[in-house]
């Protein structure tokens, strides 16, 4: 469920009055996301995306995330576009929330992907790892190793209630990352989000990508590591190899990959996998019955931690090493 906050249709028409979009004739929420609060507005003249901004988001973070899609539009990826205001602002304010307008975008997300829709991903990818050059705001990861110790130490103490042993496991992961963590390979922009609902696609071909509130500075290729754990993994937790192959060449038919790039990728995997761990332990564990957020199971990104740890060989993810 993603409408935290509700809104009245003459709070919300008054709100379109900074806007030149025409005259809303509906609107609804949007059940989809875990953020921040959206609604899909029809007016006549087009569809569009309302989001208001809940307090999990820093408002300070908002000018990144809004600049990030009108330079990313600009270099020509497609993605959704911010709308600016008669006074020229992207950010409002909407029963009590910093509220955006952004232009839709056509397409849906896919439950079953194939391989030829992970070669598209990958593609869209390296194009947005290119588009984000020059932008001239930066946002730190506050989601890399200290943010995952920072979640560690609020949860560490519960850990075992989800399984045995989690406790003394995870923190020795935490040690193995401190240590081999790559800190000298090509940075920038990334989405750090990119799941099966943050890409749509209008038949076989890609139309966009959604949602960059998770976006920052970091590591590309940590972004490829949190793909391949997203879209190359099975229902029953095996690795695909056949879609880690497609995804990968797709990305690197844009942007190759450098040697040390490639050789870091079980490490990424390792750590990437673990972040999405630590942040569903941690709702898991904090989030109260009856909550209208769904929690996600932290032992499906524990079974690819798993499987990251035992690869030898860059290889094995479907690239020649």
């Amino acid at each position: 469920m993603a409408v935290y906050t509700d809104i009245s249709e003459g709070d919300l028409k008054h709100f379109l009055q900074q806007y030149d979009v025409g005259e809303l004739t509906s609107y609804k929420g949007i059940a989809e996301g875990v953020e921040n609060s959206n609604f899909l507005l029809h007016t006549t003249r087009d569809p569009l995306i309302l989001t208001l901004y809940e307090k999990r988001v820093e408002k300070n973070d908002l000018p990144f995330f809004l600049g990030l899609m009108q330079h990313l539009s600009a270099r020509g990826l497609s993605c959704p576009l911010p709308l600016p205001r008669r006074d020229g602002e992207l950010l409002g304010e909407l029963s009590g929330r910093p509220a955006a307008l952004i232009s839709f975008l056509e397409g849906m997300w896919l439950r079953k992907p194939e391989a030829r829709h992970c070669r598209e991903v990958g593609k869209a990818l390296a194009q947005m790892h290119l588009a984000g050059e020059g932008f001239s705001i930066e946002r730190p990861n506050a989601l890399s190793l200290d943010g995952w110790r920072t979640l560690w130490a609020k949860a560490a103490d519960r850990a075992d209630e989800v399984e045995g042993g989690l406790q003394e496991e995870i923190s020795s992961e935490l040690d193995f990352l401190g240590r081999h963590w790559p800190n000298d390979l090509p940075a920038g922009v990334i989405h750090a989000d990119l799941f099966q609902d943050n890409v749509f696609f209008l038949g076989d071909g890609l139309s966009g990508l959604i949602d960059f509130y998770f976006a920052c500075n970091d590591l590309l290729a940590y972004d490829v590591s949190i793909c391949l754990n997203a879209w190359c993994f099975e229902k029953d937790g095996a690795y695909n190899v056949t879609k880690g192959k497609a995804l990968l060449e797709g990305y690197q038919s844009v942007r190759p990959l450098s040697d040390e790039e490639l050789a870091a990728l079980p490490v990424l995997a390792r750590g990437s996998a673990l972040r999405f761990f630590l942040t569903r332990l941690y709702d898991w564990l904090t989030t109260p019955a009856g909550a209208l957020v769904v929690k996600k199971d932290p032992l499906e990104y524990l079974r690819k931690l798993r499987f990251h740890r035992q690869v030898g060989s860059v290889a094995e993810y479907g690239v020649a090493a």
